[in-house]
């Protein structure tokens, strides 16, 4: 049976979406279990973050949906329905959302219909610790970082050996039957060079995803 704590480790194993809430662009991800949710937003300058269980679910509808009585899990259900189209890129027309930021904290207000009857939910999202930054987002980023240069160098070396093979031909007197195709012997140390100034050029060019005035802290 799924608990609480295994929330955090599912949320883990989710990916980032690009999702536009209203005026706000954010990077989001979730995880909608039987034992409540866990949602990660963030702007690339700050992360918020809100895990919820079941108990707390029936509390927050009866208290922003008076006309709507219902176990927890119908309401997980729907908010899961709400949201998990969102994140992977099929947004719809029957909700509609707003965001509201404090000096700690992020809400998501949703609007939508749940049976024929207007439904509320707030998301109320609490900055992230340090640690949880690092976890979802600096050591992914890192480790597919490291990743990528490694498969840079690989197809460098996978290049030269392509070079080495070509003049081999030539030497055994092969030649080109369509001039058009010959290319330059392939430069190793001038190609990972600039690859790596283009990098870091990215990464100084790389800025916050659009918040609407006064949401970006």
């Amino acid at each position: 049976m799924e608990d609480i704590e295994d929330l955090e480790t599912r949320l883990l194993l989710q990916p980032w979406a690009s999702v536009c809430f209203a005026e706000s662009t954010l990077l989001a991800k979730a995880y909608f279990g039987t034992a409540g949710y866990a949602l990660l937003l963030c702007d690339l300058s700050y992360m918020w973050y809100e895990r919820t269980d079941t108990q707390i679910i029936q509390q927050r509808s009866k208290d922003l949906n008076k006309r709507l009585t219902a176990h927890a899990s119908s309401f997980l259900n729907h908010l899961r329905s709400l949201m998990c189209p969102l994140l992977e890129g099929q947004p719809t027309s029957s909700m509609s959302f707003s965001c509201q930021l404090s000096p700690s904290t992020l809400t998501l207000r949703v609007k939508s219909e749940l049976s024929g009857l207007p439904f509320y939910w707030d998301f109320y999202c609490s900055v992230a610790p340090v640690e949880m930054v690092s976890r979802h987002l600096v050591r992914p980023l890192m480790a597919m970082s490291l990743a990528l240069q490694r498969q840079v160098r690989e197809l460098a070396s996978l290049l030269l050996q392509k070079d080495a093979e070509i003049e081999d031909y030539q030497e055994s007197g092969a030649a080109l039957s369509r001039e058009r195709l010959k290319t330059e012997p392939f430069k190793e140390e001038s190609f990972l060079q600039t690859f790596e100034v283009k990098a870091k050029e990215q990464t100084v060019m790389v800025k916050p995803v659009n918040m609407p005035k006064g949401l970006s802290g």
